[in-house]
């Protein structure tokens, strides 16, 4: 039921530390002025676990504004079922187009434990799912077997396909066709992943540049693999931006170079400093000198 690029979009924040509703409107209307397919907020790099509910409910909200009909997904993120229980409720009390649910970060929980929490959460949101398996952050592996398991509930419709071996996407269509829109959610393997049958991409330096991301995506949804290759080669050494602790304060740094946003980030985080800075201004500053013209897609619509 998705499809294409669905960035994991940023949460803004004021000089204060509140939310920055207005810069996210803004930023989130170039997502969706680049082609971008819908949104997906308050995860790992909208920082969810550092808001409350209500922030992320609020977030949600200026999401499905800059949307404007496209699907917006709330992450659900949570220490405890019953407290992801609660966010998925509220999520579709908000009108949330569906969920993108996180297994517990707090307690690594065995498989029989992450089946059960993730039909309870599926259950209480009773909105479509996409199950987010990133076995690398997370420390649970949601395996093709409990996606097997779960494949029984309609509500479990995708798949953010984060474990970082490329083999877990065709292992997923292998074991289970196309019962699940299989994303890939890692960005600096997003060419190989798609290659191998993957129908979307939960991005993330999408949030600063947008119109290359679409553009990766639509060409090879189009069979033009010789043209994304070229566009993802001048793009990877940004996409391994996302592959590390610091991805938020990388890709708001990002942001601030690309799209004149800012890097503000809630703590116990804080802004890039010192070498890691410095190393990380000069990839994105490189990557926008060295912008590639992008062909036109117009003619040939994904």
């Amino acid at each position: 039921m998705w499809r294409g690029v669905m960035p994991a979009v940023t949460t803004k924040f004021d000089a204060d530390g509140a939310l920055d509703l207005d810069e996210m409107a803004r930023c989130f209307a170039l997502q969706m002025d680049a082609g971008c397919d819908g949104l997906i907020v308050a995860g790992s790099l909208g920082e969810g676990p550092m808001l409350s509910q209500d922030e992320r409910i609020a977030v949600l909200k200026v999401a499905q504004d800059a949307a404007a009909g496209r699907p917006v997904l709330m992450t659900v993120c949570e220490p405890s079922t019953w407290a992801a229980r609660a966010m998925a409720e509220k999520a579709a009390r908000a009108g949330a187009s569906g969920l993108m649910i996180v297994p517990s970060p707090i307690y690594h929980t065995n498989d029989a434990e992450t089946e059960a929490s993730l039909r309870a959460i599926a259950e209480a949101g009773d909105l479509p799912v996409m199950i987010y398996s990133n076995r690398v952050a997370y420390r649970v592996d949601v395996t093709p077997q409990i996606m097997e398991n779960l494949a029984d509930d309609e509500r479990f419709v995708a798949i953010k396909e984060s474990s970082d071996d490329i083999r877990r996407t065709t292992e997923i269509f292998n074991r289970l066709g196309d019962r699940y829109d299989v994303f890939t959610g890692v960005d600096n393997l997003a060419y190989e992943a798609l290659a191998v049958g993957a129908v979307g991409w939960v991005a993330g330096l999408v949030v600063a540049f947008p119109r290359e991301t679409v553009a990766v995506y639509r060409l090879m949804m189009q069979g033009r693999h010789a043209e994304a290759l070229a566009i993802y080669r001048w793009f990877r050494p940004l996409l391994d931006l996302d592959v590390s602790t610091y991805l938020v304060q990388n890709i708001k740094l990002a942001e601030m170079l690309a799209i004149q946003s800012n890097d503000r980030v809630r703590a116990p985080r804080q802004p890039l400093s010192g070498e890691r800075r410095t190393r990380a201004e000069d990839i994105i500053n490189q990557a926008i000198a060295e912008r590639p013209s992008l062909p036109d897609l117009q003619d040939r619509a994904a």
